[in-house]
C-alpha cells in the first residue's frame, strides 16, 4: 500500500519495493500542490483508468500499476483489485495529468490538502487526525 506523505508544498507517493517494480519506476512520484486541482473518492478505480500501461503492469481486475498513456497524456496508477481509490486531476503537472490510487486513507487526503501542512512532510493519517 502507498505511503502518502504531504508537506506545504508538495504531495508525495512512497512507494514500496514491490510497487516500483510493478510500475517500473524507480522514484517516489511528487506533485507539486499548486497542481493539484480536483480529488475525487471512488469505489471503483477501474473505471478511471484510460490508455494502456507503457510502461506498467496490468492483470485485469486484480493489478493496474504504472504509467498509463493516452491521447489525453499521462496518468500514474495504482489500483488493486476493488479496493476504495482517490483520483487526483492535475493541472500544469510535467508529468502527470492525473492520479489514480487505491487507499484506504482518501478521506484523510481530502481533509489534509484542505488544512495548511508543515514544512516537514508528514503522512496524510497524522495530518488529519490532527485536525480532528
Amino acid at each position: 500500500m502507498v505511503t502518502l506523505l504531504l508537506d506545504s508544498t508538495q504531495l508525495e507517493v512512497v512507494l514500496s519495493p514491490i510497487e516500483r517494480t510493478l510500475s517500473r519506476r524507480t522514484t517516489s512520484v511528487r506533485i507539486a500542490r499548486e497542481h493539484i486541482v480536483k480529488v475525487q473518492l471512488t469505489d471503483d478505480a477501474w473505471t478511471w483508468l484510460r490508455g494502456v500501461p507503457n510502461p506498467g503492469t496490468l492483470i485485469r481486475g486484480t493489478i493496474a500499476m504504472g504509467t498509463w498513456r493516452s491521447a489525453g497524456g499521462a496518468d500514474f496508477v495504482i489500483v488493486r483489485r476493488r479496493h476504495p481509490a482517490v483520483v487526483i486531476d492535475l493541472d500544469g503537472d510535467a508529468e502527470f495529468s492525473r492520479v489514480v490510487l487505491t487507499t484506504r486513507h482518501g478521506r484523510d487526503l481530502v481533509q489534509a490538502l484542505r488544512l495548511e501542512a508543515d514544512d516537514a512532510p508528514l503522512e496524510v493519517t497524522e495530518i488529519a487526525a490532527s485536525a480532528r
